[in-house]
Parts: structure tokens; sequence; C-alpha cells
């Protein structure tokens, strides 16, 4: 098992102000053929919170509660932090960490499940800054997906509760539980590896009854859909979407239901607008009572799981890795071939992720 020297966050990036949201879009859609005014109508979602993400800004808590975590554990890590697609970038930070006599690093990227857009790409980037970082880069090792960590699980299942005990008393017995993801191509997703269909629609599946099951085995229906589609119309997509589905339950006679962002670890730009302005107007013409779970963020369990994550691949360790559930824990090292893409076609409808 290796000796580590550094911890890195490694997340999206995001605009921090109006003028950074054009050119943050054409980061992450460059060399993709997204047309212009599909770019122009997402810079809209962030122009009308001001031309702000709110990803960076909870980066920087998240990092923070990282290193008082370690602290506390008595983990001697210097923490760095870089993004994809928005400073402080990848590239710029493996290169201060490289003039820093960082050697081997560990790496935590914000999603907890294997697709291209969520893990592979990540791998790719990271190859990349180490490239051109030189020959003093630091070697650096993803951490294994978490989709099934306690730590992860638990507070999704509080937040959940929460949310059911925030519905009008009426709404709340037998509300169903929507659980939500980042849509990609079908294609990516069968690339995912297995089981069939593919690693990332099965982890959200699994993630999404280990959460209903302990808010109460049988209480509330559940549902895996979608959200936050960019891909051309013809390309098929993971489905249902959130407001086809919301729609599908006001019809049914729902008396409400519970919107869990499982796919997601903090409250960024897919979910305050995707969900708490697009899904929640919906619900409000459809005349059916919602409400919206919290995601991890900075919960204390949440960030003892990154800790727990790094300490179980150091040498010497003692610590098993933990998981719930009959699946198990990840596999600590991705294989090379895993999360591809099925092919350069479809690498036009990768997601543009707000």
């Amino acid at each position: 098992m290796p000796d580590y020297d550094a911890f890195l966050l490694v997340s999206f990036g995001g605009p921090e102000a109006p003028g950074d949201v054009m050119p943050f879009l054409e980061n992450v859609t460059r060399g993709r053929g997204v047309p212009r005014e599909r770019l122009a109508a997402v810079a809209e979602h962030y122009h009308a919170a001001g031309g702000v993400s709110p990803i960076n800004q909870q980066c920087r808590d998240l990092l923070a509660a990282i290193g008082k975590d370690f602290a506390a554990a008595g983990l001697d890590l210097p923490v760095y932090w870089g993004n994809r697609n928005w400073d402080p970038y990848l590239t710029t930070t493996v290169a201060e960490m490289a003039a820093a006599g960082v050697r081997h690093a560990i790496a935590f990227v914000t999603s907890a499940y294997g697709s291209y857009s969520s893990c592979r790409q990540y791998l790719d980037d990271i190859e990349a800054a180490r490239g051109q970082a030189g020959p003093l880069a630091p070697r650096i090792d993803k951490i294994r997906h978490f989709y099934n960590h306690p730590g992860f699980i638990e507070p999704f299942v509080d937040a959940t509760a929460r949310a059911i005990g925030s519905l009008p008393a009426t709404a709340r017995e037998r509300v169903p539980l929507v659980f939500t993801a980042h849509s990609i191509p079908e294609a990516m997703a069968r690339a995912s590896g297995p089981p069939p269909g593919g690693r990332y629609p099965a982890q959200l599946r699994e993630a999404a009854r280990l959460v209903a099951e302990r808010v109460g085995a049988g209480a509330h229906p559940w549902r895996l859909v979608y959200q936050s589609r960019s891909g051309p119309p013809a390309q098929p997509w993971l489905g249902p979407d959130v407001r086809d589905h919301l729609a599908e339950l006001a019809a049914a006679g729902a008396g409400g239901a519970v919107l869990v962002p499982i796919g997601f670890i903090t409250d960024h730009m897919e979910v305050v607008h995707d969900l708490d302005v697009e899904a929640a107007q919906a619900a409000e013409r459809l005349g059916l009572p919602l409400a919206r779970a919290a995601t991890p963020g900075t919960d204390p369990r949440f960030v003892s799981m990154i800790t727990a994550l790094v300490t179980e691949r150091l040498a010497g360790t003692t610590v098993p890795p933990a998981a719930l559930g009959p699946r198990g824990p990840a596999v600590s090292s991705c294989p090379y071939d895993c999360c591809q893409l099925a092919a350069p076609a479809s690498r036009p409808g990768r997601p543009v992720q707000p």
C-alpha cells in the first residue's frame, strides 16, 4: 500500500462573476460541437443567480472541513484543489504540487459514481495535468467510487426524512421519493461497464435503494429519474426526465413528492436551477406539493468519509473499506478500460454540466 504526501480535491469548476459565464461554458464544451444557442440558454441559468455558480465556494468550504477533519484524525497531508473547467485549474494546481515537491498524492473527485464524465474524464484530466507539469509531476491516485459508503448514504437518509417532514401533513404518508441524477447518453452509460446497462445507472439505483430502505422500508414508493439532459434530440439519453415523472405522479393522484438529488454531493447549479427552479415550477403547475432533500455538502459524516477513504489507502492501514449493501466496496483503482466512451460519435452529446 502507498504512502501519500498530499491530498487533491478535483472538481468541475464554475464561474464566479457574470463575465466568466460564457468563457466557462466554452471550456466545458470545447471540441464537442455544442450550438451557441444552447450555451446561451445555459448561461441564463447562471445570470439568474448573479453569474456565479455555487460550486467553487462549496469546494472551498469542503476543503476547509477536510483539513480540519484530517488534523483531528492525525492525518498530516497538505490539501490542494484543482478544477476541470475553471480557476483554480487542475493543470495549475498539479504544477504547484510538483514545484512544492509533492511526489505521491491521493485525489478525491466530487462524484460518487462511475461513467465517462463522472470518473474516466477526471482520470484523463489528471494525466493531462501531470503531462503538462513535466517529469517532476507527482503520481496521483484517485479515490474509489463511494456511492454506497455510509458517509454518503446516511446524510441523504436524514435529509430525505427532513424533506418529508417539511411537506403538509396530508402529503407525507407514502409520499413518493424521486431520486435524481445527471442524465448521460445511453451509449455512454453502457460503456461505463457491467452490469447490463452500465455501471453508472446500476450504482445510482443501489444508492437510491439504500436511502429509501433506511428512510422506511416499503413506506415510500421510489424511482430513479434523470435531469439536466443536454444532448441532441435524436440521441437516446437515460430517462425518464424528472419533470415528466412529476407529471406522471400528479396524474396518478400522488399527494406530493420528495426530490432526492442522489447523483450530486453539493447543492450546485444543476440542483439549485434544474430542481429548485425548473422542477419546482413544474410541480407548482401540476398542483403537486414538492420538497427537496439536501445534498451531503459539508455534513460531518461525509467529510469523515473522505478521511476514511484516504486512510484505507495508506501504507500499513488497518482500516477496512466501508460499504453498505451487498455490492461491497468499489475497487480501489479503476481498470484502464472502464468508463470509456462507446464511440467517437457520442462525444458531442457529453453533458453540459451547469
